[in-house]
């Protein structure tokens, strides 16, 4: 975990999510890549007024200070950075720069709500999620606010990398998060591995059978968790049943995760695309900070 690309719209606590992001360092951070896309209506060609050029320059020097502001926090951690302001469409911008610079995650924000609308993920931030095939995207969520026991709570997500939650459905991108997470050493106090046997699943099956898999299903916990050992990372292992996307954010509560770390399954693109995987419902549903592998 050498390089990481921060995107911004210098929302109210942006540059608090970028400081949670400092305790990578201990995972081997090295640079940050800040960057902020101008949307391109914003300063296109207008009826009678052409292009606004002089609205661009604006807009960049805007983002220069600020940033220029940011990079100095981050020099007194001694980490590196490097600015990026382009004008265009911001998800696909954003990933062509993300694949040039050659980062090894991409670090995106939330729309910033009400405590009344609680958590929402933008339409930018879910696109960014099914255009990214190649390299992990982490939602932020600085900080949110939840329905906890029937009230609506504040959350703060201050370290999100201590203790995060992995939840597995023994797929190709599950097997590349497992990798993934095994980067993150040293900024990880313990990871839980949890496996839900899903509704679907569990209700066409007999007795037998659904032992049969719940023992199956302990086995390959097992050796995720030996696998995280072996890297030196803590591990347990956490077997339930149920709805996927609401199980596992009822673990998450349980167990005080920090975060959600999910593979990205793209079993059905098309189906993805118009009502979201699991992992997207789980992004999108979810207090904490949410890290999608491909």
């Amino acid at each position: 975990m050498k390089k990481v690309l921060f995107a911004t719209k210098f929302r109210e606590l942006a540059f608090d999510a970028l400081e949670s992001l400092l305790d990578l360092k201990a995972a081997g951070l090295k640079e940050v890549i800040l960057t902020y896309i101008i949307p391109r209506e914003e300063v296109a060609f207008v009826p009678y007024g052409g292009y606004m050029k002089d609205e661009e320059e604006r807009l960049r020097e805007q983002a220069r200070i600020r940033f220029e502001d940011w990079q100095e926090a981050l020099s007194k951690a001694d980490v590196d950075s490097k600015i990026r302001i382009e004008v265009g469409e911001p998800v696909p911008k954003l990933v062509r720069i993300a694949e040039k610079e050659k980062v090894n995650l991409i670090v995106a924000g939330r729309k910033k709500r009400t405590a009344l609308e609680k958590v929402y993920v933008g339409s930018h931030t879910l696109d960014l999620l099914r255009r990214s095939t190649a390299i992990p995207v982490l939602i932020s969520k600085y900080m949110v606010y939840c329905d906890m026991e029937g009230q609506c709570v504040r959350r703060v997500n201050e370290h999100p990398f201590q203790r995060p939650l992995f939840a597995t459905d023994w797929s190709k991108p599950s097997q590349n998060a497992l990798e993934f997470i095994t980067t993150l050493k040293g900024a990880m106090d313990k990871v839980d591995v949890a496996h839900i046997i899903g509704v679907k699943i569990s209700k066409s099956l007999d007795k037998s059978e659904l032992n049969r898999i719940e023992k199956e299903s302990k086995v390959r916990l097992d050796k995720y968790c030996a696998t995280l050992k072996k890297a030196g990372i803590k591990a347990e292992p956490h077997l339930t049943a149920g709805r996927t996307a609401s199980e596992i954010i009822r673990l998450s509560r349980g167990l005080n995760s920090t975060m959600i770390v999910l593979g990205t399954t793209g079993k059905d693109r098309v189906k993805e695309f118009f009502v979201g995987s699991v992992s997207h419902r789980i992004a999108e549903a979810s207090e904490l900070p949410t890290l999608l592998v491909p």
